[in-house]
């Protein structure tokens, strides 16, 4: 039985840090704060402050769900890291749109974004906060410093352990600048701390950086399905580095598809077809935990995890209309922003009443084509997040506010979907594509009668299909983006660059900009062309 390793831990992990500067005695530890000196000698603080670590992509402070942030200057709600990467990463495609007119908020979906737009900054605060943290935890957690403080034996092979897990989320950070950003600053832990300019990275210098990483730690992690629950092991990182991967090209300029291949196949062997058992609505409930087919979650918890971001936005967000808030998706109300765009539900058969099980969206009041972005008629509303178990209960939280639904930030159908895209790109085992992709049809018909032949294999389809399977967690402007369909006018959808029709934007909008604020702050960074 699976258990919410990370839940269970945060309200007892918490431990914040104090960067202190003495001018006059180096070595002397300040009596009234809690620092590295104090934290890591003991060693039964490691996995607590691993587990803050982990936090991070959940949470943004030492309490939820707002009042002790750990970035100062903007709403804790707005800035969450999961809520954040998902709107840079949902809200610019045909996935998502957004009716709320918060500033800066419509410039994603109408992608005439600027450096100073604020969910831009946010995102790029949080991922500099977690390598911050990851590095903290790294050079905390070396050889001579675990010698150094008399931690041998099994507690040392522990906290080698944690060190390996701390280095595959500073790989994966690194991995949405790279996506998000391209060129960046880079700072690791052989930097010193305190103030200091950090040199800026390039995109192919990070795609090694992060490639490199990756593979040195692979062998450090535990074996897939292994760990605790919502702790990285070998299959994560597997998963990254097929992502990596299969957009070499994007990043680096370079073809690396039979890599992506080699390495999605390393998931696929670890989790065979009967990891897809059980519903596709049940991967996204309050006890998704228990679900089969999640390979590396972002963990929530309703009394433990509280926050206005993550997956309570997911739930809440798109919410409204006639949707029945408690009774169908166990929460106190809907926040009534966000829908989805035709080009999204005509992607599956008969929409409503679709014999594809993945079509979650609802439409009694709600109207395919968006004629205005704001009112939450206008576009299908999407039922796919919810805070109720599979056995039909609510979730946790007394006030049925913050919920107990993971993220699944890596799903074993993901793999499946690389490998087969790889095999078309680098000339693999199409017949086990085939099959791969029959297998995510097959969960989502509930029969054979959704099975495709080979000769419907194109990437195409592969892409189309990634839609049907993946949609709203956070994988389509990657995608598009890879597919070459992102800016220009190969493919418009509703609402593209702003307008009704779709229209071709810049093609520098395939990054977003360095924020203002840290382009004016560190005189080596340059900003992304066209900002």
């Amino acid at each position: 039985m699976k258990t919410k390793y990370i839940a269970s831990l945060i309200l007892s992990g918490l431990i914040s840090f104090s960067t202190v500067s003495c001018t006059d005695d180096l070595d002397q530890t300040p009596p009234y704060e809690v620092t590295s000196a104090t934290v890591y000698n003991d060693f039964n603080n490691y996995k607590r402050v691993l587990a803050k670590v982990y936090a991070g992509y959940a949470l943004t402070g030492q309490q939820g769900p707002a009042g002790d942030p750990d970035i100062t200057g903007g709403d804790e709600g707005f800035s969450s890291y999961l809520r954040q990467y998902w709107q840079l990463q949902e809200l610019p495609t045909d996935e998502a749109v957004i009716g709320w007119g918060d500033a800066g908020l419509p410039d994603l979906h109408d992608m005439d974004w600027t450096p100073n737009n604020q969910f831009i900054t946010a995102m790029f605060a949080r991922i500099y906060y977690q390598i911050s943290l990851s590095n903290e935890f790294i050079r905390e957690t070396s050889d001579d410093k675990l010698s150094e403080r008399g931690i041998t034996g099994a507690n040392a092979d522990a906290a080698r352990e944690f060190r390996a897990e701390a280095r595959f989320l500073r790989a994966l950070s690194y991995y949405h600048a790279l996506d998000l950003f391209g060129n960046v600053p880079f700072v690791d832990e052989n930097d010193a701390v305190g103030a200091f300019f950090p040199e800026q990275i390039t995109r192919a210098e990070l795609f090694d950086y992060v490639e490199q990483e990756l593979l040195a730690v692979e062998s450090q992690l535990v074996e897939p399905r292994q760990n605790e629950y919502a702790r990285a092991d070998k299959a994560a990182a597997w998963m990254l580095l097929a992502k990596l991967y299969l957009n070499a090209e994007v990043y680096a300029n370079e073809n690396r598809y039979a890599d992506a291949l080699t390495y999605s196949k390393k998931v696929v062997d670890a989790y065979p077809a009967s990891s897809l058992e059980g519903d596709y609505d049940d991967l996204f409930l309050a006890d998704n935990h228990t679900a089969n087919g999640i390979i590396f979650p972002i963990a929530f918890d309703g009394l433990r995890t509280q926050t206005y971001g993550g997956t309570t936005y997911l739930v809440h967000a798109p919410v409204g209309g006639s949707m029945k808030p408690k009774d169908d998706f166990g929460i106190d109300g809907g926040w009534a922003g966000l829908r989805t765009t035709s080009a999204l539900v005509n992607l599956f058969p008969s929409v409503p009443g679709s014999p594809d099980d993945r079509a979650n969206f609802y439409t009694d009041g709600q109207t395919l084509e968006i004629a205005e972005i704001g009112p939450f008629s206008n576009g299908y509303a999407i039922a796919k997040f919810k805070n109720i178990t599979s056995g039909g209960q609510i979730g946790s939280h007394p006030g049925n506010v913050f919920v107990d639904t993971d993220f699944p930030l890596f799903r074993v159908a993901d793999a499946y979907l690389m490998y087969a895209e790889a095999a078309l790109r680098a000339n693999g085992d199409r017949a086990l594509a085939l099959d791969l992709i029959n297998a995510l049809r097959f969960r989502a018909y509930g029969d054979n009668s959704g099975n495709i032949s080979q000769s419907d294999l194109t990437l195409n389809f592969i892409l189309d299909e990634r839609a049907r399977e993946l949609y709203w967690e956070g994988h389509r402007r990657t995608d598009l983006i890879r597919y070459g369909l992102f800016t220009g006018s190969e493919y418009l959808w509703p609402w593209k660059g702003g307008v009704p029709e779709g229209r071709a934007v810049a093609e520098t909008r395939k990054l977003y900009p360095i924020p203002s604020a840290d382009i004016i702050a560190n005189p080596n960074l340059v900003q992304n062309p066209g900002y």
